[in-house]
């Protein structure tokens, strides 16, 4: 006999299972691997003159060039995972010399106006 209960063992069972690192996509195959995918965007990225090219214009060339008809969003995530999309470029603006804090003078005193009133 047992000195423990069955749920143990079966715990036990449960828990030695080696679950993969990561998991086979869901739903159909794709007709081009991303291996494949891959290549193609590598040999695009190095016939082009420009440097930093964004995953919009690989996947319109992609498209239309070499007629790999692929989702815009795969090549987008291909392309991230390898470090291979262009620079992201912050806009820099003025600082903003308001603090924050409107006090009027006092009470009932109109000092400032949006337009949205006219007095005849």
């Amino acid at each position: 006999m047992l000195e423990f209960p069955r749920s143990t063992i079966y715990a036990q069972r449960q828990a030695a299972k080696v679950v993969p690192l990561h998991r086979a996509r869901r739903g159909p195959k794709p007709k081009v691997s991303d291996a494949d995918l891959l290549a193609a965007i590598r040999a695009d990225l190095e016939a082009s003159p420009f440097i930093g090219e964004g995953h919009r214009k690989v996947w319109a060339r992609l498209r239309i060039l070499h007629n790999i008809r692929v989702s815009k969003d795969r090549v987008c995530r291909l392309m991230r995972e390898n470090a291979w999309l262009s620079p992201h470029r912050v806009p820099h603006g003025k600082p903003s010399l308001h603090e924050g804090s409107i006090q009027t003078e006092a009470p009932n005193l109109m000092w400032g106006t949006d337009g949205t009133r006219c007095g005849i």
